[in-house]
């Protein structure tokens, strides 16, 4: 098992099952403090290499993920794996796809589909989930 991330650490959001998983946005640089272990990647174009294990998932600024299945299996990996690992998400900005993507795992983790985006601005970023079809997405994104 992985040192997880500190829980006060910047973009850090902690699941209700107590999974700690790190949201971020790529044009800043990344914080100080430890680097991720696994990370998914939430954007148009492939994202930069990074010394640690990635997964790419298209998904375009202010839309939906290309390819909605892989996008559900994605986020099911990052919930399993940031039982044991430090996982961060991120896209370019770090509030709406990332914000989209934290609120579909705290879907995951218990967190009832109408509440989920709440949870997210109240817990990671007051503006996260940017447009309506994201929080719809949200409100209907399906449990495994």
């Amino acid at each position: 098992m992985t040192e997880p991330w500190p829980p006060a650490a910047a973009g850090v959001l902690r699941l209700p099952s107590g999974r700690l998983v790190r949201g971020r946005g790529l044009r800043c640089p990344p914080p100080d403090g430890p680097v991720p272990t696994y990370a998914l990647y939430l954007l148009d174009r492939p994202p930069p290499d990074v010394p640690w294990d990635a997964e790419w998932l298209r998904w375009p600024d202010f839309r939906l993920p290309r390819d909605r299945d892989r996008a559900h299996a994605a986020l099911r990996e990052v919930r399993a794996r940031a039982a044991t690992e430090r996982v961060e998400v991120a896209c370019g900005g770090g509030r709406g796809r990332t914000g989209t993507a934290l609120a579909c795992l705290a879907v995951l983790d218990g967190v009832p589909a109408a509440e989920a985006v709440a949870f997210v601005r109240r817990h990671y970023d007051r503006r996260a989930v940017e447009t309506p079809w994201q929080r719809r997405y949200v409100r209907r994104f399906p449990l495994p």
